[in-house]
């Protein structure tokens, strides 16, 4: 959860693609947020939350092996 109280969402498989959309979900409205996408479609990655609050999103798998890029949100 990010300190505004949204929820970050990055990426994900549909069906056999990786997706590289990046969606908010904002608890005290209950509705989703579209902003902009990732540059690289990612599933099985991670995000984390760094100090200066900017979020590294890292790691992917493209079916066939590990991909080792990162990005800054």
């Amino acid at each position: 959860m990010l300190s505004n109280g949204r929820i970050l969402v990055t990426g994900e498989l549909n069906v056999n693609t990786n997706l590289n959309s990046v969606e908010l979900y904002d608890l005290s409205a209950g509705n989703w947020i579209t902003t902009t996408n990732m540059n690289i479609e990612r599933s099985q990655h991670t995000a984390s939350i760094l100090a200066n609050r900017k979020i590294l999103v890292a790691g992917d798998y493209n079916g066939n092996s590990s991909i080792n890029t990162a990005e800054l949100y």
